[in-house]
């Protein structure tokens, strides 16, 4: 790429009362993708997912939580690795959702116009044909409901590290493991 001007430099400043050991490593960069309409750019750390507008260096326009609920490990997962997971993330055709990878084989979809994210399982049970996926939580502490997951149940060595969204239909995939999961929508 040839740069006849200068370069960009897409950065957000950090909270200094937010600054610990693990500051430097989990706002490190694993995954970045250009919007099909070119306007966007999606960037990937540990904890988030952030949407920079390319006209507007200074701070993204918005910014999703993957994980956040993990913040409290970040001892553990320094010392099984974890931390050094590079998770992918994925457009879908219309710009208007975000994909990424997290750990138990779930998957995250941020809806950007509604405000809203959902989290997906990627496991055997989904894979009968007219299956419908049922939504999953994970809960951190306190009475947790029949549906939701403890943050300390949470498998770290099944994780979605890689997503694809088809740039026309919707349909996905997610690699989990040695498995590769295609879902479609009918919708």
């Amino acid at each position: 790429a040839l740069c006849d001007k200068h370069a960009k430099l897409f950065e957000e400043p950090e909270d200094p009362t937010n600054r610990s050991f693990f500051s430097e490593i989990i706002s490190s960069i694993s995954d970045v993708k250009f919007s099909h309409n070119g306007r966007y750019m999606v960037t990937r750390d540990y904890l988030s997912i952030k949407v920079w507008d390319l006209l507007m260096e200074t701070k993204p326009i918005e910014t999703y939580q993957v994980h956040e609920y993990l913040r409290s490990k970040l001892c553990s997962l320094y010392e099984n690795d974890c931390i050094f997971d590079k998770f992918e993330c994925s457009w879908s055709g219309d710009d208007r959702h975000i994909m990424t990878g997290s750990y138990n084989n779930f998957y995250r979809m941020f809806d950007r116009e509604a405000k809203r994210d959902t989290t997906l399982e990627a496991c055997r049970e989904n894979m009968k044909p007219r299956t419908i996926l049922k939504p999953r939580k994970v809960c951190t502490g306190g009475k947790r409901k029949k549906e939701e997951i403890n943050v300390d149940c949470l498998d770290f060595n099944k994780k979605i590290l890689h997503t694809a969204w088809h740039p026309l239909e919707n349909i996905l995939a997610v690699a989990a493991t040695n498995n590769l999961y295609i879902f479609q929508s009918k919708d």
